[in-house]
C-alpha cells in the first residue's frame, strides 16, 4: 500500500497548529462527503483519507509518533525497544536477530528495520521476526481506611478488560503493586507487559494514620474529666466503651491496643488506636452553677 502523507491530504505542513488541522478537516470533509458526491469513488476515497489523517494528526500522541516515524508510526514503540536491546548486546552476548540502526536517530530511513521486523521484504530470508515485550500499563485505585481494614478482592477495568485483584489489608497510600502479564500485548509473540496499580488511600475525618497506628481526639465534659465515667469511642471495627479515670487532665492520651489497622502482610498483627482527651469547659452557666464553681474555687 502506498504511503499517504496525512499533512498533504489536509493541505498542510508539519508546522500546522491543532486549530489548523481541525479547520482543514472540517472544510475538506464537507467538500468530499459521500452525501454530496454520490457514486464518486475518488471523492469517497478522498473522504476516507481525510478521516484517517484527522484521526492521527488530531491526537497529540499519535501525531508525535507519525512525525517521528512516518508511515511506520504504529510500530514506533517496537523500534525503540529494539534500540534498547541493541545497546544491551552491542558488546557481544544475547541471541536473536540484530539490526543496523546507524542513522535512524538522525532522519534516516526506518523502512529496512520495519520490513525486517514485520516481514515487509519479499523473499530473501532476512531471518526470523524479532519478538518484543508489550507495554506496561499504570492504573490508580482510590481506597478509604475502612476498605484497607481487611483483605478483599476488587474488580478493575483497565484498557477495556476486567481484572480481579486481591487488595491486602494495611496497604499504604502511594504503594504500588505489580500484576504480571496484564499490560499490553507483545509484538510477534513476545511476552505481555505488566500492570502497575498505585493505591491512593484517602484521608479519614475521624482518624490520622501513622503506619498501622491510628490517632483520634475525643471530647469529654469537665464533669467526666473530674469525677471519671464512661465514654463511647468509635473505631474502624465498631464502637467501644472506654472508662475515663477521675481527675483526667486535658490532653491525656490513652491507647486501645490492637484497634488500629492491620499490619501489611503480617497475619494477625494490628496497630493501636490512640485517643487524646479534649476536655470541654462548660459555657452559658446559670447563676447557681457559677455559685457552685465559686464555692469549689474557695474550698480549693
Amino acid at each position: 500500500m502506498a504511503f499517504i502523507d496525512y499533512y498533504k491530504v489536509l493541505g498542510l505542513d508539519k508546522s500546522a497548529s491543532d486549530k489548523d488541522i481541525k479547520n482543514a478537516y472540517r472544510k475538506l470533509a464537507r467538500k468530499y462527503h459521500p452525501d454530496l458526491n454520490p457514486n464518486d469513488e475518488e471523492a469517497n476515497k478522498k473522504f476516507q483519507q481525510l478521516n484517517e489523517a484527522n484521526e492521527v494528526l488530531s491526537d497529540p500522541e499519535k501525531r508525535k509518533k507519525y512525525d517521528k516515524y512516518g508511515e511506520n508510526w504504529q510500530h514506533g514503540e517496537a523500534y525503540e525497544q529494539a534500540q534498547q536491546q541493541r545497546q544491551q548486546r552491542q558488546y557481544g552476548g544475547g541471541g536473536g536477530q540484530a539490526f543496523d540502526f546507524e542513522g535512524f536517530g538522525n532522519g534516516g530511513d526506518f523502512s529496512d528495520f520495519f520490513q525486517s521486523m514485520f516481514g515487509g521484504a519479499a523473499g530473501g530470508g532476512r531471518g526470523r521476526q524479532a519478538r518484543y515485550r508489550g507495554q506496561d500499563y499504570n492504573a490508580e485505585l482510590q481506597l478509604d481506611l475502612t476498605q484497607i481494614a481487611e483483605t478483599h478482592k476488587q474488580t478493575l477495568t483497565v484498557n477495556g478488560k476486567n481484572i480481579r485483584i486481591t487488595i491486602p489489608a494495611g496497604v499504604e497510600n502511594g504503594q504500588t503493586i505489580k500484576i504480571a502479564g496484564h499490560g499490553g500485548a507483545g509484538v510477534n509473540g513476545g511476552p505481555a507487559g505488566d500492570l502497575f496499580i498505585k493505591f491512593l488511600v484517602a484521608d479519614d475525618p475521624r482518624f490520622k494514620r501513622q503506619g498501622a497506628d491510628l490517632f483520634a481526639t475525643a471530647k469529654i465534659d469537665v464533669y467526666t474529666a473530674v469525677l471519671g465515667g464512661e465514654l463511647t469511642i468509635e473505631t474502624l471495627t465498631g464502637k467501644v466503651k472506654l472508662k475515663v479515670a477521675p481527675e483526667t487532665q486535658n490532653g491525656t492520651k490513652v491507647k486501645l491496643k490492637g484497634k488500629g489497622l492491620p499490619v501489611y502482610k503480617k497475619e494477625g498483627a494490628h496497630g493501636d488506636l490512640y485517643i487524646t482527651y479534649d476536655v470541654q469547659i462548660p459555657t452559658n452557666l446559670t447563676e447557681k452553677q457559677k455559685q457552685l464553681f465559686e464555692e469549689l474555687a474557695k474550698s480549693s
